[in-house]
Formats: C-alpha cells, sequence, structure tokens
C-alpha cells in the first residue's frame, strides 16, 4: 500500500505565517508537549522570526514552541536532531572567502587579462556559477560534454577557463580537505533526508514555505510528506488555474525528433513551485488547502484575481471576457508618484497613518534599498524610528566608506578631493573632532583651485608656496597638516612600493584606519562587520593573488562590502517594518507596501552570467536567467494577499523618465484600472507646501556713508557701476566665491599663470626676446601643471608667447621700451584712495606712456569701453599720470590690450580703443580723462554718496554670476 502524503498549500490570500501557526496548534497543541517535540523547517532566519511571532500571537499564553530550523543551515543536521552519532562525518566547508581569494588566483594564473580587482570580481561570478551547478547537481565534466553545433568553436576556446573548475579547483579543495558549502549543504540534506526515512522523529515535521526547488531540498521534501507526522506546506501553490495553464509552464521534455527543449516559462510566479513539485515526485492534485484562518486575510477572491493577473501571455486574451468579480482587486490601491522623493513621501505618510489605529501593522516591501532609506528619514520627522530589515551593504555605511576612502586617497596620490573626503569623514578623529574639522577646512580653502602635484609632499609644495592673498590661511594650514599627514605617511608609503601583497596593504589599511577613527570605527553593528570583513580578508588574501597593484585595493574592498549586509539590530517600531524580497517571504502585516514597481527594479534587471551563456545554461538545464523574475513574482504574488495593499512607483527616477513594472501593468490591465490613492497623493502635495510664493524684491541695500569703502580697486569700478550689489557683497560682506576642489584650469587661472610668466620674464629677463619661450614652457612642465594645460592649451599658449617676445623685439628696434611690470600704485581721488596693479607700462619713442594689460581671452569691446563699463586702462594711466607707480611719470596717451585669443588665422593681436584704426575710435589725449570722469560719478554715487547698491543695475555688463544665489536672482529678474 502506497504511504500517504501529506501535502498542504496555503493561498496567497491568507497570511501564511498566522493560518501556519494556528493550524500546527490545533493539530498539536493538545498535548502540552507536542508542539515542543515538533521541527518546523523554514527557507530563512528572516522566516523563523516570523513564524515565531506568529505563534506567539496564536498562543495567547504560554507555549512551548517546536524547534525552528532553517533549511539553508550549515549546521543543518545539529540544528534538527538533539544527538548526532555518525563515524562518517561531513567534510567542513571552505570559508567562501577563501574559495573566492583562490579562484582569484587560479584566473590569473589561467592567462585572464585582468588585475587583482576585476580577478576577485570574476571569482565572484565563478564561484555563483559553480555553486549553481552543485545545488543542481550537474557533474562539472558536462561541461566538457556539450554539443553546441555552430557554437562549438567558440565554447571549446571559453572551456579553457573552466578548466579551473574542472581540475584545478577540486585539487585545491583536496588539498585544504574541505568541500564546497553547497556540496556540505547537499550531502547534509540528504543525511538528514535518509536518517528521517530510515527512524522517523517521535514528534512532528512541518516544512513549511520551502519553495527552493533544488534537487536534494526536493527529496528532502518528499521524506518530510511521508513520514507519519510529516507535513509539507507551500505558500501560494495555485490550485485554480487550469490544468492546460499549469503545464505550459513547463519544464517541457526534449523534443523527440530535434532533441530540442521547448522554452519554459520561468518567469512564472508558479515555475519554480511546478519545478519543486516535478522533483519531488507528486501532483498538484495531491495538495490540500491547510485548515485556518487568520484576522490578517484578504478575500478569497483575492487569490483568484492573483491568479489571473500572472498568467501567460497567450491566455490573457480572456481578460475581456472574465466576470468583473474575478477582476475585481478590492483593498488594493496605487499610488503613481512623479518623482523617488514623492514616492518616499507618500510611503511614509501611508506608514504614519497606520500607527494612529492601535494594533495596526504595515510593512513596506521593496527590492529598492535607496527608496527604503528615504523612507526611513521621512519617518524621522515624526521621530518614527524604522529599520530596514535587509540591512544596506557596508559599502555605504560609515565605516566602510571609511576605509574605502584611506584606499581611494591612497591610489589617487592624495589628490586634493578623495584626501579631503577622507579627512572630512565623520568618524575621523572623534575625540577631537571640531579641533579635527578646523584644520581640515584650512586646508580645503588652500586646496582650492588647479590640483598640486602629486603625493603628500606635493601638498607640501603647495603649502609653502608664498601667496599674499592667503599668506596666514596656508600658514595656518601647514601647521595642522603636519599632525595630519604624519598619520597618512605609513599608507603612502606602500602604495608607492608598486604591487605588494594584499595581506601587507590590508594591515597598513587597518593601523591607519584605527589611527584616524578610534575604536569608535569599529563599534556598532556596521563596526564589527567591517573588522571582520578586515580580519577575514586579512587572513584569507594569502591564499589569492601573489601580488595586487595598490590601485586594485579599492575595488576589491567595495566588491566585498557591497556583497556584505549589515542588518540592523531589534529595536525599531513593532508594528512598522521594512523589508527586500527575501526578508518578506511569509512575513504579514494589515497594510502591505509594495514599492518600487518599476522595471529595473521590481522585477530586477536579469544580471548576465560572465561565464555560462543562457545556450549553456540552458543545455545543463541550470536556471535561466529570467528564474528571479518568476521568483520575484511570486514574492509579489505572496504579498498581494494582504487585507490592504498599496502600490506605489515613480514615473522618473533621478537621471530618466521610468517604465512601469509589468506586474503593475498586469494589474491595471486585468482590473481596468487600480483604484488610486488619492487622498495620499493629496498629503504628498501639501505637507511641505508653504501656501504661498512670495518672491523676493531686487536688492538695494543702502549703507551709511561713513560704512562705506573708501579704497577702491581699478578692477572693482566696472562692477562697482554695473552690479553694485556684487560690489557690496565682495567689499562689505566680505564674500568672496570658491573654487572648485581638484578644478580644471579655469580662464582667472589660466590668466594668473601666464601673467606669472610674464612677470618673472619681465624681472629677472628684462624682457628678452629669447628667454620667453623658455620659461613658458617650464611652466607648462611643472609638475603642479594640470595635465589639460599640456594637451589642449600649450600649443596655442606657445603661439601666442611668441609673438608676444617677437612683438617686444620689434617694438624695441622702433624705439619703445618698457618701464615696469606688475608694479602696484594708488593715488587720492575725490575722497577716496584709487589703487591698481599693471601689467605693463612702456615708453613710447615720443615719451608719452602706454598702458599694456594682458588677456588670455577676448578684449573689452568697443562698446562697453565707450559706455564706461572696461575703465581699467584708463584709470592706470591716470594714477600713472598722477605720479602713483613709484619711478614712472609722464603724460599716458598708449593704451593697449594684448590678447593671446585666436585672430586672422594665428595667435596673439592689439587692440586698442584710442587706435586710429577703429570705426569711431576714443581720442588718446581723451581717455584719461574720461575714465577720470566715470570714476568721479560713481565715487559720488556709490561711495560718497548714498545711492543703494542696486542688484544688477545694468545686466549687459555683470555678466558673472557669483553673487546671484545670494541676490535671489531668478526671484525677481524680469519682474520689476
Amino acid at each position: 500500500m502506497p504511504t500517504r502524503l501529506h501535502l498542504y498549500a496555503i493561498p496567497p490570500h491568507q497570511a501564511f505565517a498566522d493560518v501556519l501557526a494556528a493550524g500546527l496548534i490545533a493539530r498539536f497543541g493538545g498535548d502540552a508537549l507536542g508542539l515542543a517535540r515538533g521541527v518546523v523547517l523554514v527557507p530563512n532566519n528572516r522566516a523563523k522570526r516570523s513564524i515565531q511571532d506568529a505563534f506567539v500571537r496564536a498562543s495567547g499564553g504560554g507555549l512551548l514552541l517546536p524547534r525552528l530550523v532553517a533549511v539553508g543551515d550549515p549546521e543543518l543536521d545539529e540544528a534538527v536532531f538533539e544527538a548526532i552519532e555518525d563515524s562518517d562525518p561531513v567534510p567542513p566547508a571552505v570559508d567562501p572567502l577563501q574559495r573566492r581569494m583562490i579562484l582569484a588566483r587560479l584566473i590569473l594564473e589561467s592567462g585572464a587579462q585582468a588585475d587583482a580587482a576585476e580577478a576577485v570580481r570574476l571569482a565572484g561570478d565563478l564561484a555563483s556559477t559553480l555553486d549553481q551547478l552543485l545545488i543542481e547537481e550537474v557533474p562539472p565534466h558536462r561541461l566538457r560534454d556539450l554539443d553546441l553545433g555552430d557554437l562549438q568553436a567558440h565554447w571549446e576556446r571559453s572551456l579553457a577557463l573552466f578548466e579551473i573548475v574542472l581540475k584545478r579547483w577540486p585539487g585545491e579543495l583536496k588539498r585544504l580537505g574541505r568541500i564546497d558549502l553547497a556540496e556540505r549543504r547537499t550531502r547534509l540534506l540528504a543525511r538528514v533526508a535518509e536518517r528521517w526515512r530510515d527512524a522517523p522523529p517521535a514528534g512532528f515535521v512541518c516544512a513549511a514555505g520551502v519553495t527552493a526547488s533544488a534537487p536534494a531540498i526536493a527529496r528532502l521534501l518528499r521524506v518530510v510528506a511521508g513520514l507519519p507526522q510529516g507535513i509539507v506546506v507551500l505558500p501560494g501553490l495555485s490550485k485554480g488555474i487550469s490544468q492546460a495553464e499549469w503545464d505550459s509552464l513547463g519544464p517541457h521534455k526534449p523534443d523527440p525528433v530535434t532533441g530540442r527543449r521547448k522554452r519554459a516559462y520561468e518567469s512564472h510566479p508558479q515555475f519554480q513551485l511546478k519545478l519543486l513539485l516535478e522533483r519531488m515526485g507528486v501532483n498538484r492534485s495531491e495538495f490540500a488547502i491547510w485548515q485556518g484562518e487568520s484576522e490578517h486575510d484578504a478575500a478569497p477572491a483575492r487569490s483568484k484575481a492573483i491568479a489571473t493577473a500572472m498568467a501567460p501571455p497567450d491566455l490573457t486574451r480572456e481578460w475581456s471576457g472574465l466576470h468583473y468579480s474575478a477582476r475585481r482587486l478590492d483593498g488594493v490601491r496605487a499610488f503613481e508618484a512623479a518623482t523617488l522623493a514623492e514616492e518616499a513621501q507618500g510611503i511614509a505618510l501611508a506608514l504614519r497613518e497606520i500607527l494612529e489605529t492601535p494594533g495596526k501593522t504595515a510593512a513596506l516591501v521593496t527590492p529598492d534599498r535607496a527608496l527604503a532609506r528615504r523612507v526611513v528619514a521621512h519617518l524621522a520627522r515624526w521621530g518614527v524610528t524604522i529599520d530596514d530589515s535587509a540591512g544596506e551593504p557596508l559599502s555605504v555605511l560609515p565605516p566602510g566608506t571609511l576605509l574605502l576612502a584611506l584606499a581611494e586617497a591612497a591610489a589617487q596620490d592624495f589628490a586634493p578631493l578623495p584626501l579631503l573626503s577622507l579627512l572630512k569623514h565623520p568618524l575621523v578623529m572623534p575625540d577631537a573632532r571640531l579641533e579635527w574639522l578646523e584644520g581640515a577646512r584650512l586646508l580645503d580653502r588652500v586646496l582650492r583651485g588647479p590640483r598640486p602635484a602629486p603625493g603628500l609632499a606635493g601638498v607640501d609644495r603647495h603649502l609653502a608656496e608664498q601667496d599674499g592673498r592667503d599668506g596666514g590661511l596656508r600658514r595656518a594650514a601647514q601647521a595642522w597638516w603636519a599632525g595630519a599627514r604624519a598619520l597618512l605617511e605609513p599608507l603612502e608609503a606602500v602604495f608607492a612600493a608598486g604591487p605588494q601583497p594584499l595581506p601587507v596593504m590590508l594591515a597598513v589599511l587597518r593601523e591607519t584606519a584605527q589611527a584616524l577613527g578610534g575604536d569608535a570605527l569599529w563599534s556598532r553593528a556596521e563596526g564589527r562587520t567591517a573588522a571582520d570583513l578586515l580580519d577575514a580578508l586579512e587572513r584569507e588574501a594569502a591564499f589569492g593573488p601573489p601580488l595586487a597593484d595598490p590601485a586594485s585595493l579599492a575595488p576589491i574592498l567595495r566588491t566585498l562590502m557591497d556583497e556584505n549586509a549589515v542588518r540592523p539590530p531589534q529595536g525599531g517600531h513593532p508594528r512598522l517594518a521594512i523589508l527586500g524580497l527575501i526578508e518578506a517571504r511569509l512575513h504579514n502585516a494589515d497594510l502591505m507596501i509594495l514599492g518600487g514597481l518599476n522595471e529595473g527594479v521590481w522585477p530586477g534587471l536579469p544580471a548576465p552570467d560572465p561565464w555560462l551563456a543562457p545556450r549553456i545554461r540552458a543545455e545543463l538545464e541550470l536556471p535561466g536567467l529570467e528564474r528571479r523574475i518568476g521568483v520575484s513574482a511570486h514574492d509579489l504574488a505572496s504579498a498581494l494577499g494582504a487585507p490592504e495593499v498599496l502600490l506605489t512607483r515613480a514615473r522618473r527616477d533621478s537621471s530618466a523618465p521610468t517604465i512601469a513594472s509589468r506586474f503593475w501593468l498586469r494589474l491595471e490591465a486585468l482590473s481596468g484600472g487600480l483604484e488610486r490613492a488619492g487622498d495620499l497623493a493629496a498629503w504628498v502635495g501639501a505637507i511641505d507646501d508653504p501656501g504661498q510664493h512670495i518672491p523676493a524684491a531686487r536688492p538695494a541695500p543702502s549703507p551709511p556713508i561713513a560704512a562705506r569703502p573708501r579704497i577702491i580697486s581699478v578692477t572693482e569700478v566696472d562692477r562697482l557701476k554695473a552690479d553694485p550689489y556684487a560690489f557690496y557683497a565682495k567689499r562689505m560682506l566680505r564674500l568672496a566665491p570658491l573654487d572648485p576642489v581638484d578644478a580644471d584650469p579655469s580662464a582667472a587661472w589660466r590668466g594668473t599663470a601666464v601673467h606669472d610668466v610674464l612677470e618673472q620674464w619681465g624681472r629677472h629677463d628684462d624682457c628678452a626676446p629669447d628667454k620667453l619661450h623658455a620659461r613658458a614652457l617650464a611652466m607648462l612642465a611643472d609638475e603642479r601643471t594640470h595635465p589639460m594645460m599640456r594637451a589642449l592649451w600649450q600649443p596655442r599658449l606657445m603661439e601666442a608667447i611668441d609673438w608676444i617676445a617677437q612683438e617686444i623685439g620689434a617694438q624695441a628696434t622702433e624705439g619703445r621700451r618698457v618701464l615696469g611690470v606688475e608694479q602696484e600704485g594708488k593715488i587720492g581721488f575725490a575722497g577716496v584712495t584709487l589703487k591698481g596693479k599693471f601689467d605693463r607700462i612702456d615708453r613710447l619713442p615720443d615719451g608719452a606712456l602706454a598702458v599694456v594689460d594682458y588677456k588670455t581671452g577676448q578684449p573689452p569691446s568697443p562698446k562697453a569701453v565707450r559706455a564706461g563699463y572696461s575703465l581699467q586702462l584708463g584709470l592706470l594711466g591716470l594714477i600713472a599720470q598722477e605720479g602713483g607707480f613709484d619711478g614712472i611719470a609722464g603724460e599716458a596717451r598708449g593704451f593697449e590690450y594684448w590678447s593671446l585669443a585666436r585672430k586672422n588665422g594665428g595667435f596673439g593681436y592689439i587692440d586698442s580703443p584710442v587706435s586710429p584704426r577703429k570705426r569711431d575710435p576714443i581720442p588718446a589725449d581723451e581717455f584719461v580723462g574720461i575714465a577720470g570722469e566715470n570714476f568721479l560719478h560713481a565715487v559720488q554715487d556709490w561711495l560718497t554718496g548714498e545711492q543703494p547698491f542696486t542688484a544688477k543695475l545694468v545686466p549687459e555688463y555683470a555678466p558673472y554670476a557669483e553673487y546671484d544665489q545670494l541676490m535671489r536672482r531668478d526671484e525677481w529678474y524680469g519682474r520689476d
């Protein structure tokens, strides 16, 4: 007589954990120890907690729980059996990190063109592929026996890399005396099944919610189902779909003629369950509905609607003929936000609303961890603490980011951006945080602009440079930098030594991190995870590549940290939860919010296998790349069974418009349009709406005359006239824009560099034409000069520099000579002091003075000069005529812009507003007077007068935007 199998299913509309617990209590709770003698196999540790909570809710008091065991427990036999007497124990499993390091070494030794970081990444993919072969019990030697027809030659070339798996890896395992973890689990599952089959336990055994279709698990479930007190309970097994639909899912048998298999519908939520049933050797009709109910159940019609919504594409044509009752999704609402920020805000509001009803629970289920972090931040505004049980990658948590910042700063030769990111990290110097930040900000100020020379020595040299504008700032930064530098020197020494053993670099990285962060770095869950990872990696790296380039350290750490999820300890809100897809299995709540329903998020994009192409995976009968879509569809179907469900998506992510998830579109099409959460959308729009937006008026501050500046530079006069507010912000508020850190050379920086070359040429070489070229080349060859300058600017600069030398030489033969370069001067004028610095002043053959201004770009337009908004040359001439420059006297009648820009096919030309060749030139003998008169009016209006400093008074001559945000320009510009 065949053994009766005890097979049950709980439909999606019922809360799996609660219904399971109620049913087990009803069956075995009559005896005080009936439950305690039992074993419940669950899919994972999170499911253990969900079922344990369900037992507590169902008990109504004290209860001895059955033993809850995760089916993937690496010590499954010890967890299941109270005593083990085994003369032939299963060998221990190789440590996953040790395996990864060994595989990375083998990949490099096989001749793969990769560095250590890429080898570690490929080793992770190779380990995953190897695990799939072991889990599916596909012998690796089948890789050699594949017959791929036209692809055979290509596969044979690729097979060379797989010799790692076929030959060398088994030898490594034998040397270590260990086996793969996947193989160990398979053996343990087989041993448990064998022992239970030979000696059924006294108590009950229930396999609950286990949907993995691995052959070893299927065999174990078959044994459990046949035990006298064995029970197998599957979640969401659809008994309502037709047999034709069930058969269409696959997997299909090979065609007797061609030998080819029809493609299975792996993206269907029932496919994995169907495969499990086939491997168990049972039929869907043998499953009975588990008897029980809970307060978290939805209406039974929900299960039918879910099954219909997930039908294969060729059966969706029948939807139009379905009765409304078979299509409705009562209790399921949709919230479609414009952006991710709005979606997170809406979810947070929905979670917050739940707390208004005592005892009501809610959970957000999403594969999008960034969305989860946003929701956590929004809930914090109401003082609601909620944990993301799926955890966060170590790479985005403070200890991980500090270790990565250290490795990246050293790999980039302590360039300003990574260096400052490291020094300002929130975990650095916790015991002297304020003093440390003050020093880091000083260094930040000094390092702004183009990048200094590489290495710590480059920073030293940059700080030691003399700069009259910020000399005090540099000295203060230099004093602080000496202490910070000492902490980084050991790391620089190791990275500068070239390829190193990975453990050596890790040890120095760890010690440097300890010196910067102290013991606080390793505290809390994320700190302990970082410490454990470094300890394990430092220990296991000896099995990996013998040498690694220092630049590979950061990518290696990031790869490993991305795979290490740090889950928060218990302590979040008892009625709210944020779950990943795996954590949400078997979890239930009154309101389930399914967030991030966009293609590429839920379902995620299938990750390509770099080792096995889809055709090869199909030949080996390995899970297809779309299997994960089917699993995520089953997760969605299970979560849709809650009494209330809220589906959310954003129409746009941070970079582009999004495409609605195929699941969202199916539910919309089936229901004829999901009910919209209109109240939620209204709340999202209103919560941060101030009600009225009152734009600011054009600012026009009017400080007392006594407080206004009495000293003004010739370069500030144009700004004073065109944009008085910008002058006010710079001179009176003393606000100056900061250059970006590690900036590309700007036009201003290029101008400063050229002026410096010309100044040194004038002071030390007496403007000798034959020495200018060498000075310019020396500036470009300096290690502090940005590579972009050498690559893009050098050819045009050298042509313009040579033009200057030739022009100086030609003018010297005509009797023109240079009187001075880069000299400062000042005079009193109309109650204020006018100061300025000229680039060059020459003595013309007739004894008059010529004021020269070098320009790396275009000179001012004649219109601007005539309108009185380019007065620099004229005012410098005024200072010279009034004797404001030491050693220079005479009447200024030459005013020239020497531009290094391109004109008439070459670089370099002279432009003058008083040139007779101009269409409407300004008379040379009137130019200084015109400039002085314009300056007098400006002084009388804003410096000694009471005119307000109005923003953008003459916009066409105020093109600079440094103070636009301060003046709130966009709020009033064009509205006055």
